[in-house]
């Protein structure tokens, strides 16, 4: 029975260093990476300095043409992260300005993800790698339900999250491969669908009278002298439940209502999200009333 009970000790100690061990070498190949991400982008960046920043879901990655920005002579990137919500984007903000990024105006899409406080487990899993790193990002994930096993057992998150930082994406950062994530500007561009789905039901989405991470963003902006821009962008005109995008703006008059802006189904590629058609007349209308003054 000694000898077990040594042996199973010796095992553990010895799991325990392993994990350890990987844990401190994943770590050190995402604190070198910047082309893979939106995140590691900005993690390991400094000093940046922009016009306008757009931030929000795919609703802003696929709706904001950021080249249309650029022939302005505003120099800007979307940070829009297909699957992301605004638990996301503030923390995107956030590490902005740890980093001393010089912003002018931030652009915010916000209309279907004020109906949550949730965070995008795929998206903000790859936030997990500078969890011990950076003081912003563990204050952010504290009030989570999983904070404590994700910060204080070692190689835990590298595990949970295999799919989006295990073994692969540490060796495609370990050997500097590029994905087309930072491409256009940060903007991405979508097709249209032939036989895409043009009909959505938001009727049971009810925006929160007070969401905890779009306030949170708009007081960052307030504190730092960024010019805040929240709105709406369009859906497709077969829509249920439209009247959501109504109900936001009584509760956040600030927010400007785009959703009827574009409204023909030529222009989406699915109920949701602008074809890159439907995108650069998107783009040009916010730029005439915003920028173009």
């Amino acid at each position: 029975m000694k000898k077990f009970l040594l042996f199973t000790l010796k095992s553990l100690i010895f799991a325990i260093v392993i994990a350890v061990a990987l844990d401190f070498i994943y770590t050190a190949i995402f604190l070198q990476a910047s082309n893979r991400s939106k995140i590691d982008n900005i993690y390991n960046s400094k000093n940046q300095k922009y016009d306008v920043v757009v931030l929000g879901s795919s609703r802003a990655n696929n709706h904001f043409v950021a080249k249309m920005f650029e022939d302005q002579g505003l120099k800007t990137f979307n940070y829009g992260m297909s699957g992301g919500h605004l638990f996301e984007a503030s923390m995107l903000l956030k590490l902005m300005v740890e980093r001393h990024y010089k912003i002018k105006n931030v652009i915010l899409e916000a209309d279907l993800n004020l109906s949550n406080e949730h965070q995008a487990e795929g998206i903000s899993s790859q936030f997990l790698p500078y969890l011990h790193n950076s003081e912003i990002i563990k204050k952010h994930f504290e009030q989570e339900e999983d904070f404590t096993e994700l910060y204080y057992i070692p190689f835990y998150r590298y595990i949970k999250f295999d799919e989006r930082i295990g073994f692969r994406e540490m060796f495609f950062n370990l050997i500097h491969k590029r994905t087309s994530n930072l491409d256009n500007l940060g903007y991405h561009p979508l097709g249209k669908k032939p036989n895409a789905n043009m009909k959505n039901n938001i009727v049971n989405l009810k925006p929160l009278k007070h969401n905890k991470y779009y306030e949170e963003i708009k007081q960052i902006c307030k504190d730092n002298n960024i010019n805040f821009i929240a709105v709406m962008t369009p859906m497709c005109e077969n829509t249920k439940g439209i009247e959501y995008f109504n109900k936001v703006q009584k509760l956040y008059p600030e927010i400007h209502n785009y959703e009827n802006v574009v409204v023909e189904d030529k222009y989406f590629s699915s109920c949701g999200h602008l074809n890159d058609t439907g995108a650069r007349l998107f783009t040009a209308r916010i730029l005439k009333d915003f920028f173009n003054k």
